[in-house]
């Protein structure tokens, strides 16, 4: 099978939003008057940001479950799009349950591929997703001021669990790694609560790369501090049997969670929970925005904790 016979089989869709298919030089997506383009990019390279073990059908759902968390993260309406796809070889044994997965997530958000390219080499998926927001509405990293409250959104840390069960460093029962994988393959894009707390939210980042490095991003473009109580992030009953150590390098510097960490004023606390209420997923208050550049970590009581973590980096690893 040949490049243009693979697009044509498995990735080629009739056009809605786009005015034209995949087929052309460039891809052309409309845009409703008075929204701003918000564009999201990220590259999933084998052996890096997924194992050789997870299924072609949960690869393609990952590759754009990233992205759309991306414009989630700035209260964006998805659109549209791109694939950048290398393959080692064409094999449709993979490509077919890759395109389903990928098509299934996209189908529940109402977007479409516009475009893109395919080459043969180490296997490497790139996505750029398209969407649109009220200029007025845009969630930004950097609008958190000392007062507001911390909020994150769904669950932390299984991600990182799942990824030390296959490292060898920690053993579950089946039916508990198969839960923390899940989250670790099957991310959960909060699309939705990124919509609903346009207006609300005073700044928003999506958990890819762990608490302590997501919340560091925002503490430098607002200019503030933080203080997270570590006991109050939301954790799965699996991560909370495990050695708090081990808990407090998930929930703090795992990654790979996708969902959303915020800041509200404490007088939208209501607002925020009505927020949730309307996308259908948990959020909790975990922490204060503070005068200063600092991020302090306390327990239940306070009391401060010492961590000696960071966020992921991809030269640091």
């Amino acid at each position: 099978m040949g490049e243009f016979e693979l697009i044509e089989k498995y990735f080629n869709r009739a056009p809605r939003r786009a005015a034209l298919g995949v087929g052309d030089d460039c891809a052309l997506i409309d845009v409703d008057l008075g929204m701003r383009l918000a564009v999201s990019s990220d590259m999933l390279v084998e052996g890096r940001h997924f194992l050789s073990t997870v299924s072609p059908e949960r690869l393609g759902h990952k590759a754009l479950a990233v992205n759309l968390s991306d414009l989630a993260a700035c209260g964006a309406t998805p659109l549209a799009f791109t694939l950048a796809l290398s393959l080692p070889r064409a094999d449709e044994a993979f490509i077919a349950p890759l395109a389903q997965g990928l098509f299934a997530l996209a189908d529940a958000h109402g977007i479409e591929l516009i475009g893109g390219d395919t080459t043969a080499g180490p296997l490497n998926i790139c996505i750029t997703a398209f969407g649109q927001v009220p200029p007025e509405q845009v969630l930004l990293r950097s609008g958190a001021r000392p007062g507001h409250d911390i909020w994150v959104s769904g669950r932390l840390g299984d991600a990182r669990l799942a990824l030390e069960v296959f490292r060898g460093h920690v053993t579950l029962p089946g039916s508990a790694f198969e839960e923390v994988r899940r989250a670790m393959e099957l991310p959960e894009p909060r699309v939705p609560l990124g919509l609903a707390l346009r207006g609300v939210a005073t700044s928003a980042i999506d958990l890819s790369d762990g608490l302590i490095g997501d919340l560091g991003h925002v503490m430098r473009l607002s200019g503030v501090g933080a203080m997270v109580d570590v006991d109050a992030l939301p954790r799965s009953a699996v991560l909370g049997a495990q050695p708090v150590a081990l808990q407090h390098q998930c929930l703090l510097a795992g990654g790979d969670d996708y969902e959303l960490l915020f800041t509200a004023p404490p007088s939208r606390r209501e607002a925020v929970r009505e927020a949730a209420r309307e996308a259908h997923v948990a959020v909790t208050c975990c922490g204060v925005i503070e005068a200063g550049d600092t991020l302090t970590i306390v327990d239940a009581h306070g009391a401060p904790v010492p961590v000696r973590l960071r966020g992921f980096d991809h030269f640091r690893g």
